[in-house]
């Protein structure tokens, strides 16, 4: 009886130990990946052009068209911060919550860049 009672156990131990290194393989290999903002940042340029990008990246400073945007939508699921200079510096920043609409003021310059709170 203990033949049989010890071999579901190694089994069961065999799947298990496979299971976890399974699991271990899979959160290695995807920890490489680039982590995204999911959902769409839409931006509305200066001269009226409506621009979307899905799912930019957490990482990094995000340039804007060249004309600079005046009305910013987050609908990401991570806050965003915008700058008025290309490179995400500068102390004119605007804090844009997730699911949240910014409109920069009127005579105020365009937003440049943007990049995540993270």
């Amino acid at each position: 009886m203990s033949v049989t009672a010890t071999v579901p156990r190694r089994r069961r131990r065999l799947a298990l130990t496979a299971g976890v290194a399974l699991l271990a393989l899979a959160a290695t290999g995807c920890s490489g990946l680039g982590r995204t903002a999911v959902g769409p940042v839409t931006y509305t340029t200066e001269r009226e052009a409506v621009i979307q990008v899905n799912s930019p990246s957490v990482r990094g400073c995000h340039r804007i068209a060249p004309a600079g945007a005046h009305e910013v939508e987050n609908g990401t699921l991570i806050d965003a911060i915008m700058y008025r200079t290309r490179d995400c510096t500068g102390g004119s920043t605007i804090y844009v919550p997730t699911g949240v609409t910014d409109v920069t003021a009127p005579g105020s310059e365009p937003w440049r860049s943007y990049s995540f709170v993270h």
